[in-house]
């Protein structure tokens, strides 16, 4: 499942979406997602100068019914050790010059974790996700990262990233990529959460 040029990733795609990894194979310990933007194309219509700024986050539900957002908006950042054992270290405006954002999943818990929906949102700049070469990495222990490139021509802010699904004790990574026309409260329609929401600030 190793794209061309992606050498040591496994590159999810269209005709190869989905992964299954189980406790020998990733789904233990902490798992990074990192978003990532401005690079691939020379700085391309963004400059690392230009105030584009991609948020990174989930939506959330556990076994026990329990559903949630973790997301710099709101400053939502969660928690690794207890409820929802998700956890956004912070909210980078540069894309680069931090590493981007990462969310941490404790797949110690994941017995308590039905599902996630792993999303990027161009919080502020320009709508094109073509031209802002974002890509979403995940980082299981001990195998190969898996990536995911948004990188397809949309004029929306919101991209829903990754599902990501309980199965039996195993971890299913799903490749989603579909943009939304809208915010939060769109996606969450789209994924049928059923949460209530309001308008936020960082």
């Amino acid at each position: 499942m190793t794209a061309p040029g992606s050498q040591g990733k496994v590159s999810l795609t269209k005709s190869k979406p989905g992964i299954s990894l189980t406790k020998a194979t990733g789904a233990s310990g902490r798992m990074r997602i990192n978003l990532n933007w401005n690079q691939g194309k020379g700085g391309g219509l963004f400059k690392k100068s230009t105030a584009i700024d991609l948020d990174l986050g989930c939506l959330y539900e556990l076994q026990d019914g329990t559903k949630g957002v973790v997301q710099a908006l709101g400053n939502s950042f969660g928690s690794l050790d207890s409820p929802p054992y998700l956890f956004l270290d912070g909210d980078d405006r540069s894309g680069t010059a931090t590493g981007g954002e990462n969310l941490i999943v404790n797949l110690d818990q994941l017995g308590k974790i039905k599902r996630v929906v792993v999303f990027a949102f161009i919080y502020d700049g320009v709508p094109a996700w073509d031209k802002a070469d974002g890509v979403v990495t995940l980082h299981p222990q001990g195998v190969e990262p898996i990536e995911v490139r948004l990188d397809e021509h949309s004029g929306t802010r919101m991209c829903a990233v990754a599902l990501l699904t309980n199965e039996g004790g195993n971890l299913g990574v799903h490749r989603e990529v579909r943009y939304i026309e809208g915010g939060q409260k769109q996606l969450d329609e789209a994924y049928g959460w059923g949460m209530s929401w309001t308008s936020g600030k960082k």
